[in-house]
């Protein structure tokens, strides 16, 4: 009977082991998970409408905003507010492409270009100034031609000397200034005398004046002629080199005091810029003009550069600017208004930039590829044979 009993006992505990182990899941074995059900898709956010670019609509406006004048935001990102027009003719200066109504700015600029102008003619010989672009009616981006000139303080003075007489409508539209350029890297001393050089020194003598932009070819020639024009070469570093400024020099005058509203640009920080600045200049120059000798003819696809400015992008003030006085801006869809299509038909101010012959390509492209003349761009030595390229080390 006790032999029964644990033989019982025995049988059930063993039976409990297997029913354990059969519930028991694998450890080897992936536990299955129910899918979640699909998310219900949310209502699409509708995209933003479409805005027209700010510099249609800048354009469009033919008249200054009737407000207290002041530059808002930056040289390349804002607008005028009561802009002011310089008279198509004074005494010493007559103003360019009139179709194009870029004849704007501030009190401050006017009075700085009729001084200069008084100046240049006085005392240093000048005959007098032809004023390319300076800023639309309301400031803002412009259609074509420039990224800044959008807050009335900046203006373009052709290097080509006025003539003695007043230049017709048609003259002042199709007149070319002249480049002062003899190839990519240099200026021909037969154009570029020192005339012009006197007169970009008195362009920056000015206290008010924040940079004057030339081509780098003529800034170097600045460099190496400064200290004929006189002991005093602070002018200098006033004068930056910058891209397609070779018929023109551009000037930009600082923020007027207590105008809170306008944002300078960093000063200038008392380098002369005829050193390493200049010298990487013509680094970029000379791949620039091999890039131009060597470009593929155009494919009939418009280049498009970044996509333009919005009124959105701009300073906010600039919307009470361009609505002022009920002028009413072009929708979107709208054929653009007359005023921009002029400013879109106007003639190029000056040639463009001389390209390179196919015996100076030549001489540049196998510097380029020769490994000597690679390791030499950083020592004296010789230039190419056949190419006048400029002193890397420039005369200060």
């Amino acid at each position: 009977m006790m032999l029964r009993l644990v033989l019982g006992l025995i049988l059930i505990l063993c039976c409990g082991a297997v029913a354990a182990e059969q519930v028991k899941p694998a450890k080897t074995a992936a536990t299955a998970v129910p899918p979640k059900p699909d998310a219900k898709p949310g209502p699409k956010k509708p995209a933003p409408p479409k805005q027209p670019p700010a510099r249609d609509l800048f354009g469009a406006a033919t008249t200054p905003a009737p407000l207290a004048t002041r530059s808002i935001g930056s040289y390349a990102k804002g607008c005028l507010a009561g802009g002011v027009s310089l008279p198509i003719n004074g005494p010493d200066w007559q103003v360019m492409r009139l179709s194009r109504n870029r004849n704007w700015g501030t009190p401050q600029l006017l009075d700085y270009l009729e001084r200069l102008a008084s100046d240049a003619r006085a005392f240093d010989g000048w005959s007098g100034l032809l004023i390319g672009d300076m800023s639309q009616p309301r400031g803002g981006p412009m259609v074509n031609g420039h990224t800044s000139h959008q807050v009335g303080l900046d203006a373009d003075i052709w290097l080509t000397p006025m003539p003695d007489r007043i230049l017709t409508p048609e003259e002042r539209e199709d007149m070319t200034a002249v480049s002062m350029l003899k190839d990519p890297f240099s200026v021909d001393p037969a154009i570029f005398t020192t005339m012009q050089m006197k007169l970009i020194k008195r362009a920056a003598s000015y206290p008010q004046v924040a940079r004057i932009f030339v081509h780098p070819a003529i800034k170097k020639a600045l460099c190496e002629h400064a200290k004929e024009l006189g002991t005093d070469t602070a002018w200098l570093g006033k004068v930056r080199p910058w891209w397609n400024h070779h018929y023109h020099f551009h000037v930009r005058l600082k923020c007027p005091a207590g105008w809170d509203s306008c944002e300078n640009q960093k000063d200038v920080s008392g380098d002369d810029g005829c050193g390493q600045e200049l010298t990487n200049w013509y680094a970029m120059l000379k791949k620039a003009a091999i890039a131009a000798a060597e470009a593929p003819p155009p494919s009939g696809k418009p280049w498009t550069g970044k996509p333009p400015l919005t009124m959105a992008q701009l300073p906010k003030e600039c919307a009470t600017v361009l609505t002022a006085g009920g002028f009413v801006p072009p929708a979107l869809g709208d054929d653009r208004p007359e005023s921009v299509l002029k400013a879109i038909a106007a003639k190029d101010a000056g040639p463009p930039i001389p390209l390179l012959t196919a015996e100076q390509l030549k001489a540049l492209t196998e510097a380029k590829n020769d490994k000597t003349a690679k390791a030499a761009t950083t020592a004296d030595a010789a230039d190419p044979p056949g190419m006048p390229l400029p002193d890397r080390n420039p005369v200060r």
